[in-house]
């Protein structure tokens, strides 16, 4: 299945696609015997009565209906996965910054390399979102993996993956992000034999591109440029392992073959990647700069309009032209939430401890921005047109405040020294003799 990587084109649209010819059944979706022999199943990713532009689901046709299970679930250890509600220890005011993960130098796979770092929201409350690292270096050969929680988002940052899926094969390297929805059913090997990244698990309602306004009918992500699987199976018996995650833990139970059996299916609802280096920037050609929120890919939005439950923000290789202005993101307290990481290059804010693989959090209130180097240098500057090149950051952003893991809190991997950046920033006001 990894080898037929073929995809069709366009965010939010309805695909029909087929492994086989004549697959597809025509004009009506569960009939009374499907052809070849199949099941028809429907995978709904939203509710039956929303409005029918926001409706999600596909209807797919599979050699084996996925309720066929060997065995009841047993819950088993989630190692350092953790799930809303986000209760360990209390949320904190303070910037937090971390190393990476180490790749493990054991056999672990994508589902024993989950760390949980922060979360935000409840059970049941169909809002949040949490932030979590992937280190991993071996396959998931005879395991399978869904998320009942939320949808996943990856954001590769070393080594490529192939996401094997319920609806064809994805395969995304740094640079590009998959989304794998709510309760399908898949599996990541690692094609470089390691890898690490970091995943966006949205408890929200779905990720979808943000509205345009004043910017007009072209910029930020484009529809075309998102890229979803065509139809392939497998036919493939085994003694294999289904883990779920369910309410923050893992169960796992015993199935007899590979859920990658769907023939054909047709819907809106299924796995998807995009390349980030298409994103269209928006960027000030005057002075000052806009807010962070024109560099957004996705969004989910919360009950309020204009307020995200979790935004997924890109900050790319770009130009910087605007006159007389502090071209670095200036210095800011903001009601949203921050989960930032750097996939590579050196973030235009931090020239220092913000590496690739790293992460930072600066919540609801938490003041932040350029260290002291950054600000010199900044304000001195001859402001020509510059092209800032080597470089690709992100930021998870959510209405709601992230609470820290203990693990994140407590681990080696946190920088006691990250409040240290800003203390050479001194008082230049010059207005008093």
């Amino acid at each position: 299945m990894a080898e037929q990587l073929k995809y069709q084109s366009g965010f939010g649209n309805h695909f029909a696609t087929e492994a086989i010819e004549n697959a597809l059944p025509l004009g009506q979706n569960s009939p009374q015997k499907c052809p070849f022999g199949l099941y028809a199943e429907q995978i709904s990713g939203s509710a039956f009565t929303v409005d029918r532009s926001e409706c999600l689901r596909s209807w797919v046709y599979r050699i084996r209906p996925s309720v066929l299970h060997a065995g009841r679930s047993a819950e088993i250890d989630k190692r350092l996965l953790r799930g809303k509600p986000f209760t360990e220890i209390p949320a904190s005011p303070d910037q937090m910054r971390w190393d990476p993960v180490p790749i493990p130098t054991v056999p672990t796979d994508f589902v024993e390399g989950l760390v949980t770092f922060a979360g935000s929201g409840g059970y049941g409350s169909y809002k949040g979102c949490a932030a979590h690292i992937y280190a991993c270096n071996k396959p998931m050969t005879d395991r399978f993996f869904y998320c009942a929680d939320g949808d996943f988002l990856f954001v590769p940052e070393t080594g490529s993956l192939v996401l094997g899926t319920e609806f064809g094969a994805i395969r995304i390297k740094p640079g590009e992000i998959a989304v794998i929805p709510r309760g399908i059913r898949f599996q990541v090997t690692p094609d470089e034999g390691r890898a690490r990244g970091y995943i966006c698990e949205n408890y929200g309602p779905p990720f979808k591109l943000p509205q345009l306004g004043p910017i007009g009918a072209n910029g930020l992500a484009n529809p075309r440029d998102f890229l979803t699987p065509v139809a392939s199976f497998e036919e493939r018996s085994g003694e294999f392992q289904l883990v779920a995650k369910f309410e923050g833990n893992l169960w796992q139970s015993e199935i007899r073959y590979s859920p990658f059996d769907v023939v054909a299916w047709h819907g809106n609802y299924a796995p998807y990647k995009y390349d980030l280096s298409f994103f269209q920037s928006v960027n000030t050609v005057s002075f000052d700069h806009s807010d962070p929120s024109i560099f957004t890919v996705l969004t989910s939005p919360s009950e309020f309009p204009g307020v995200a439950n979790v935004d997924f923000a890109i900050f790319p290789p770009r130009w910087q032209v605007g006159e007389h202005t502090f071209r670095p993101p200036y210095y800011h307290r903001n009601v949203m939430s921050e989960f930032m990481g750097l996939i590579f290059g050196t973030y235009d804010a931090k020239k220092e401890g913000f590496v690739p693989g790293g992460s930072s959090l600066h919540n609801c209130m938490s003041a932040h921005g350029p260290d002291a180097e950054t600000f010199s240098r900044a304000s001195t500057v001859d402001l020509k047109p510059s092209y800032l090149g080597d470089t690709l950051a992100f930021m998870f952003e959510s209405s709601l405040v992230f609470h820290p893991t203990r693990f994140a809190a407590e681990s080696k991997l946190l920088q006691m020294d990250y409040l240290d950046c800003w203390q050479g920033l001194q008082a230049n006001f010059t207005g008093v003799n």
